[in-house]
């Protein structure tokens, strides 16, 4: 059976705030990087499937709008 806890829940365990905070700032920089290659793939998909570009063309830009798009995140 579950143990039955009366009380606030402040007198729970304690809190590790400084790994709290690095583990939310690591999910920020995961969030914010996911998101710029993402949208990177996107538009060399775009360049690839809807221009005469061709592949090596959309693979160069999703490396290209990569790291610009990291660069600028920074």
């Amino acid at each position: 059976m579950a143990e039955q806890m009366n009380g606030p829940a402040e007198t729970g365990a304690a809190m590790d705030y400084s790994e709290h905070e690095k583990t939310y700032a690591l999910f920020l920089a995961g969030a914010k990087y996911g998101t710029i290659v993402i949208v990177a793939l996107l538009i060399a998909m775009a360049v690839y499937f809807f221009t005469g570009a061709g592949a090596i063309t959309g693979i160069l830009s999703f490396i290209v709008l990569s790291i610009g798009g990291s660069l600028l995140a920074r």
